[in-house]
């Protein structure tokens, strides 16, 4: 762990190991892309909070991704939904920018960040989609009515992911790295169905 002038970044040894082993098994510049596209997925988040007023204490990054903590009790639900779209609108451009200076030279970086601007906006929570949704409702309709709708739609979208995850990893000759994925995606599906106390 170092200390940044903002909060602290915490980098977990999982993640290291993991990213260590994709890169062996596919490739330096793949895994280069996926480090870049992550890089500005957070520096999104990072920048609409400067803009918004707000600070970050730290940000972790394990296994199943970052997390961007933040003192957000100054934000409205407006304003904590636009710094949670931020990340995945920042990749969104970037993806377009790569895509349009580019020439062919730049489109794996693009892909890279368009495959993580959807996967981030999937409705299934700690990902940005999830997130937007529980406070999209949340501020229609009260925060009883954001947690339900949040739980039901991020325990079906991770089934949907895990499944959709494991027959990748059947049809692709056992791509194991994808493997993490699935088994967060349904650890995740049961910990929205059932609450934290599952785990127990």
């Amino acid at each position: 762990m170092f200390q940044r002038a903002e909060g602290r970044i915490r980098v977990s040894f999982g993640f290291c190991l993991l990213t260590a082993w994709f890169g062996l098994v596919n490739g330096w510049r793949p895994l280069g892309n996926l480090l870049g596209a992550a890089a500005v997925h957070e520096l999104g988040h990072c920048l609409a909070l400067r803009c918004l007023g707000t600070a970050w204490k730290s940000l972790r990054i394990g296994v199943f991704g970052a997390v961007l903590e933040t003192n957000d009790s100054r934000l409205s639900y407006g304003g904590e939904l636009i710094c949670v779209l931020a990340g995945p609108a920042a990749n969104l451009l970037c993806a377009a920018v790569c895509a349009a200076v580019g020439r062919g030279r730049w489109d794996a970086a693009a892909g890279a960040n368009l495959v993580l601007c959807i996967f981030n906006l999937l409705p299934l929570r700690p990902l940005d989609g999830g997130r937007a949704l529980h406070l999209a409702v949340s501020w229609l309709a009260g925060p009883a009515a954001g947690e339900v709708t949040a739980r039901w739609a991020g325990g079906a979208t991770g089934v949907l992911l895990g499944t959709a995850v494991v027959w990748l990893m059947g049809r692709s000759g056992g791509s194991l790295w994808l493997l993490p994925v699935a088994v967060g995606a349904y650890f995740q599906t049961v910990d929205e169905i059932f609450g934290k106390q599952a785990f127990l």
